[in-house]
């Protein structure tokens, strides 16, 4: 009897277009769907980047686990970031665990679910992760049918002091870019009109592979493609933003105006001690470039607060930063102490309730910054991305200075013109708040 797999992830957007291929793979000889109460084998993609992800992560498991008792699964794996990591410390502490899966090992998951029905198997390569997907994989998307995200590259060597990515993920490795363009015109196809492109260090893409930084090339071949509309780049570190890649933006209509630029610090020792390269002058000087070049473009950034050794001074260096650049979006983690990590070994640790604190200033002056920012759209006609119909007859939807999942929101009341899912509209925006819109649809 074919067996029915379902797929559970965890983590960010690259987790889980490992989950989409992982998916496509397993349907090929099982029965793929959603809801993992009803399924013989669950995969649980798991997440490692903090510690309340591996805290998720372990929770699903425990919580797909008990499918065992209650449901109809028969098989339980765990893959992705804390499988490659904790691999056989999750076989010996979960006993209701048949396998993991490494991140290098993603293209044998079907090896992995046949060789769990006769013992408990643990598939995960020595060394460094090497696994890159490719547009004859098969893949099931996950996301609604006009939304698709884009992985360019895998794995970083950026090696920052508080991160374990480089050591789950395995070097940065580039696809090639017919690989990628085969893929995103095969989603066109499909009916997709927004592509997110991503990977850890995005900028960097090509560099590896053809000795340039190649991201302005491969968006403008990217454009070129019917039925794509919007092109949104994501993960865009701030040492590989080009002249040329800014250029590129602001010419190629397709391209939302929109950048995630992960900076994580604002002091330049703190900097140096995370072992970011460039400074924060140079940051500001990147974003002062791309507000010239891109009036209306919104920039999200994202912060560490309390990061070992961080005094109240550098602590005020974001505070005096973020109230002089007034980011759009900003997102901010206290700082997690990771386990055999360069930062995570230093003695000089900053106190849990420190970190919270001064994470929680940070989010409470930019929901000002936020407030006032969203203000400039009052009045003014902007594009939005329809996703769904509300049950009180709204509309919500996205402009293209907002990611989905992580920014704000569109919504627009009921009205007499045919609408559906996935429709670009035109929208007069009437009220803003620190992170949503409120309009109506013009003709």
């Amino acid at each position: 009897m074919t067996k029915k797999v379902a797929v559970v992830t965890l983590g960010c957007p690259k987790n889980q277009v490992d989950s989409e291929v992982m998916s496509g793979l397993l349907a090929q000889n099982h029965i793929f769907i959603e809801n993992p109460e009803e399924a013989d084998v669950i995969i649980v993609n798991t997440c490692t980047f903090i510690q309340s992800a591996k805290e998720e992560s372990i929770e699903a498991i425990f919580e797909m686990a008990s499918l065992k008792k209650t449901g109809a699964c028969q098989t339980l794996i765990a893959t992705g970031c804390l499988a490659q990591r904790y691999g056989s410390e999750l076989m010996q502490d979960i006993p209701e665990l048949d396998g993991v899966l490494g991140t290098g090992n993603i293209d044998e998951i079907t090896k992995l679910v046949q060789e769990t029905e006769k013992k408990r198997t643990s598939l995960i390569k020595q060394g460094a992760p090497d696994f890159l997907h490719n547009e004859l994989m098969a893949r099931i998307r996950s996301t609604p049918d006009y939304l698709a995200y884009v992985k360019v590259a895998e794995g970083c060597d950026n090696y920052c002091t508080y991160c374990v990515i480089p050591y789950v993920r395995g070097h940065f490795r580039s696809r090639p870019q017919e690989s990628v363009i085969h893929e995103v015109q095969e989603m066109a196809a499909q009916g997709v009109k927004e592509i997110l492109i991503m990977g850890q260090d995005t900028t960097r893409y090509g560099q590896d592979l053809y000795e340039e930084l190649r991201l302005p090339q491969l968006i403008r071949e990217l454009a070129r493609i019917e039925g794509i509309e919007w092109i949104r780049l994501m993960y865009c570190y701030p040492e590989r933003f080009t002249d040329e890649l800014i250029e590129t933006m602001r010419q190629e209509p397709k391209v939302c105006k929109y950048i995630d630029l992960p900076l994580q610090h604002a002091d330049n020792k703190i900097l140096k001690d995370m072992n970011r390269r460039g400074t924060i002058e140079q940051a500001e000087t990147l974003i002062g470039k791309l507000r010239t070049a891109m009036p209306d473009i919104t920039i999200r950034t994202t912060m560490i607060t309390g990061f070992p050794g961080e005094t109240e001074q550098e602590f005020q260096s974001i505070v005096d930063f973020i109230q002089r650049v007034q980011f759009d979006r900003l997102g901010v983690f206290a700082y997690s102490q990771e386990e055999n990590t360069p930062a995570g070994q230093r003695e000089d640790q900053v106190p849990p309730e420190v970190r919270e604190k001064r994470r929680d200033q940070i989010m409470k002056i930019q929901q000002d910054i936020s407030r006032q920012r969203q203000q400039r759209w009052v009045n003014r006609v902007v594009t939005v991305l329809l996703e769904m119909k509300l049950p009180d007859g709204r509309w919500m939807g996205r402009t293209e200075g907002d990611a989905p999942e992580i920014d704000g929101q569109v919504y627009i009341p009921d009205t007499q013109i045919s609408l559906q899912e996935g429709d670009l509209v035109k929208v007069r925006i009437l009220e803003a708040d620190n992170y949503d819109l409120m309009g109506v649809v013009v003709s």
